[in-house]
C-alpha cells in the first residue's frame, strides 16, 4: 500500500503558524491513528518546525514525516517536565521511531537492596524480582548513572557488588575519596549508615524539601552539641541538595487524582482531564461536548463531571478549573457513588496548582487548534461541493471500504465526517456473509444495505454525500443495492486511484449521471476525499486484523486435547495473547487455574515441537 504524500494530508504550515513557543511533548500520530514518535522540546515551534524543512536532507527524518497525519503537542512547565513526560508516553506507547525502544529492554531504575543489613544502591533494568526498593523509571542508563555518583557525593551508601562487598578488608578507593563509609570493613555503624539510606530514600521519593528540613535541624543540633565536624558535613550536604533539586512537576507527590479544565470560545467547549496516579502522568484527553447556546464552563463541568464519572471509577480527589453550579450537591452524588469522600477542590495549591494550570493551557491550546481546524474543515467542504458540482451544502459524509485476505475474513468499513471532522463514535464494521469471496462489489452492496436499511428506519441520519473506495464498478453496485431498498436521495461517488495507482491522480465517479471527474492534485476538496477515504481504509484494516487474531488463536488452541472454551479463556486473560502464552514455560503455565502439569505441557509442546504454525 503507497503512502499518501505529507503535503497533501497535513498542513504543516498551517499547524505550525499556531504552535506555541512553550515547551513541551509532541506525539506524531500516523493514518492508522497510532503515535509514531513521541519527543520533547524547550521551544515546541521551533523543534517542530525543523521536522518540516524543505532542505532537510536527512533520509530517516524525511521517511518518519511522511508518515504523519496529526502532530499532538502537550504544554509543560519546563523542559525537564517535558523529558519526564516524554519518556513517560514513550513507555505506554511503544512508538516505532523513537530509538530506546527498539529492543524489548524497559526503562532503567535505580534499586536499593532495603532487605539487607547495609543496603546497596545499584542500576536496575529489566525485571522487578529482587526484594528491595525500586524508582524510577529514568530515561536512559546515562541518567541513572549520573544520578548514582550524584548520590554518592551527598549520601556514602555503598553502590559495589555484593560480592565484592563480602571481600574486602581493607577499604576501597570509595571510601577513600568520600564517595563511600565503608560498611565492608565496619567503619560506619549501622544506625549511621540507615540514616544515609533513610535520606536517599526520601530523596529519590521527591521528598527534597523535608529532606532539607531535617538536615538542617541535625545541623543546628550538632553545633549546639559543639559536633563542628558533623554540623559541616550537614551543611555541606544541604548545599549540595540545593544545587541539586529542580522540581519535576510532571513526576511528583501528586496523589491519585484527575484534573479538569474547560475553555469555551465561539459556542465550542473543550474539556482537559489530566490523569495523575501516584505523582505520575498517565495521560491526558481532550472532550469537546456539544454545548447549547449561552451555557458557561460551570454549566459544562457540572454536567460533564457527572456524565463522565458515574460509570468510571473515580480518583481520591478532583481539581476543577471553575466553580460547579450546586457544587456541594455534586459532590456528594459522586461521593456516594465511590463510598467515600471525594475531594473536588476549585483552587489548589503548591504542586496541584501547577497540575491545573497545565490542564487549563492545554485546553485554551486544543480549543483553539480545534476552531482552527473547524474553520479549515468548513472551507474544504464548500470547495468540495464546488467541485462535485453538489447543488447543497455538505454537512455530513459517509465512506465504504472492504479489506479481506483472499477472500477470507471480509469486513467492511463505514466512517463518518461532518463539518467539523471525524464522529469516531458513528463509526461502524460490517462482517460480511454469505458472498463470493473476493466479490468487492457483492460486500460493498451487501454492507451499504444494512447501513442504510438503519437509516430508513429513522435510527441515524442520511448522508449528503456517500463515498465508495472504488471505481465504477463499486459505485454502480451500491447505487443498485440502494435503489432496491428505496433509498435513493443520497448524492454517491467513488474515488479510485485510477490504474497507474498514484496518488494525487484519483478519480471521481458521480453515481447519479456517471460522469467521471479529475480534480486537480493540490485541490483542497480532493484532500478532503484523499482524507475519509484513507481512515475508511484505515478502519477495515484494523477491523480485518481483529478477526484474523481472532480466527488464530481459536485455530490454534483449539487443538489442544483437553483445553476448553473456559481453559483458553483464562490463559489469554491470565497472559494477554497468543505470543504471551507461546513464550511461557510448562511451570508458568501450571499456575493458570485448571491447568494441570499434563495439559500445560501439551500447551508448551504445541508451540516448540513444530506442530504449532
Amino acid at each position: 500500500m503507497k503512502e499518501v504524500d505529507i503535503n497533501e494530508t497535513f498542513d504543516s504550515k498551517r499547524f505550525l503558524k499556531n504552535l506555541t513557543q512553550k515547551p513541551g511533548v509532541y506525539q506524531m500520530i500516523d493514518r492508522y491513528d497510532h503515535c509514531i514518535y513521541v519527543g520533547k522540546a524547550k521551544n515546541l515551534k521551533k523543534r517542530v518546525s525543523s521536522y518540516f524543512k524543505k532542505d532537510d536532507k536527512d533520509i530517516k527524518k524525511k521517511v518518519m514525516v511522511s508518515h504523519v497525519r496529526r502532530i499532538d503537542t502537550i504544554i509543560t512547565h519546563t523542559e525537564g517536565e517535558a523529558l519526564l513526560l516524554e519518556n513517560q508516553l514513550i513507555k505506554k506507547l511503544k512508538p516505532r521511531y523513537n530509538i530506546c525502544l527498539r529492543d524489548d529492554k524497559s526503562y532503567p531504575h535505580i534499586f536499593l537492596s532495603s532487605h539487607q543489613k547495609f543496603p546497596r544502591l545499584s542500576l536496575q533494568r529489566g525485571s522487578k524480582r529482587a526484594k528491595g526498593q525500586y524508582f524510577g523509571p529514568y530515561p536512559s542508563v546515562g541518567a541513572v548513572r549520573e544520578s548514582l555518583q550524584l548520590l554518592q557525593k551527598i549520601f556514602p551508601v555503598r553502590q559495589c557488588d555484593d560480592s565484592f562487598y563480602k571481600n574486602r578488608s581493607r577499604p576501597c578507593l570509595q571510601h577513600q575519596i568520600k564517595r563511600c563509609s565503608a560498611p565492608c570493613v565496619g567503619l560506619v555503624t549501622e544506625e549511621e549508615y540507615q540514616e544515609d539510606v533513610a535520606h536517599t530514600v526520601r530523596f529519590l521519593q521527591g521528598k527534597s524539601s523535608l529532606l532539607i528540613n531535617d538536615l538542617v535541624v541535625k545541623m543546628e543540633t550538632a553545633a549546639t552539641a559543639l559536633s563542628f565536624e558533623k554540623a559541616a558535613q550537614y551543611r555541606d550536604q544541604i548545599a549540595h541538595l540545593r544545587k541539586l533539586i529542580e522540581r519535576q512537576y510532571v513526576s511528583g507527590q501528586g496523589g491519585d487524582l484527575d484534573v479538569v479544565a474547560c475553555a469555551i470560545k465561539e459556542g465550542v467547549a473543550c474539556v482537559q482531564v489530566f490523569f495523575i496516579r501516584h505523582g505520575q502522568h498517565l495521560g491526558n484527553r481532550s472532550f469537546f461536548p456539544k454545548v447549547p447556546s449561552g451555557k458557561n464552563e460551570s454549566d459544562v463541568l457540572s454536567a460533564f463531571l457527572l456524565q463522565f464519572y458515574l460509570e468510571k471509577k473515580m480518583p481520591k480527589a478532583i481539581l476543577i478549573s471553575h466553580v460547579l453550579n450546586e457544587q456541594e450537591l455534586v459532590q456528594q452524588v459522586l461521593s456516594d457513588k465511590a463510598e467515600r469522600r471525594l475531594s473536588i477542590t476549585v483552587k489548589p495549591r503548591g504542586e496541584r496548582a501547577r497540575w491545573l494550570n497545565m490542564a487549563k493551557n492545554n485546553a485554551h491550546i486544543a480549543l483553539k487548534q480545534t476552531l482552527i481546524g473547524q474553520e479549515n474543515t468548513r472551507d474544504r467542504l464548500n470547495k468540495l461541493a464546488t467541485l462535485l458540482e453538489f447543488e447543497h451544502e455538505i454537512n455530513l459524509m459517509e465512506c465504504f471500504d472492504i479489506s479481506h485476505t483472499q477472500g477470507d475474513q471480509t469486513v467492511a468499513s463505514c466512517v463518518v465526517f461532518n463539518n467539523e471532522g471525524a464522529l469516531k463514535e458513528a463509526y461502524r464494521r460490517f462482517n460480511i456473509n454469505d458472498v463470493t469471496a473476493g466479490d468487492d462489489y457483492a460486500a460493498l452492496a451487501q454492507a451499504t444495505s444494512r447501513r442504510f436499511t438503519r437509516s430508513l428506519k429513522g435510527e441515524q441520519p442520511l448522508p449528503d454525500v456517500l463515498i465508495i473506495d472504488g471505481g465504477r464498478g463499486q459505485v454502480s453496485a451500491v447505487s443498485e443495492a440502494l435503489n432496491d431498498i428505496g433509498c435513493t436521495s443520497i448524492f454517491i461517488i467513488g474515488i479510485s486511484k485510477g490504474s497507474d495507482r498514484k496518488v494525487g491522480m484519483e478519480k471521481i465517479y458521480r453515481g447519479d449521471d456517471g460522469r467521471t471527474l479529475i480534480l486537480p492534485s493540490d485541490d483542497h476538496g480532493l484532500l478532503v476525499l484523499q482524507q475519509i477515504r484513507d481512515e475508511a481504509h484505515r478502519f477495515a484494516i484494523s477491523g480485518h486484523r481483529q478477526q484474523r487474531g481472532k480466527l488464530k488463536k481459536q485455530s490454534t488452541l483449539e487443538k489442544i486435547q483437553g483445553l476448553g472454551p473456559k481453559k483458553r479463556q483464562r490463559l489469554l486473560k491470565q497472559f494477554g495473547g497468543l505470543r504471551e502464552i507461546k513464550s511461557a514455560g510448562v511451570e508458568d503455565l501450571c499456575t493458570v487455574d485448571g491447568i494441570n502439569e499434563s495439559l500445560a505441557q501439551r500447551i508448551y509442546d504445541r508451540f516448540h515441537d513444530g506442530a504449532a504454525s
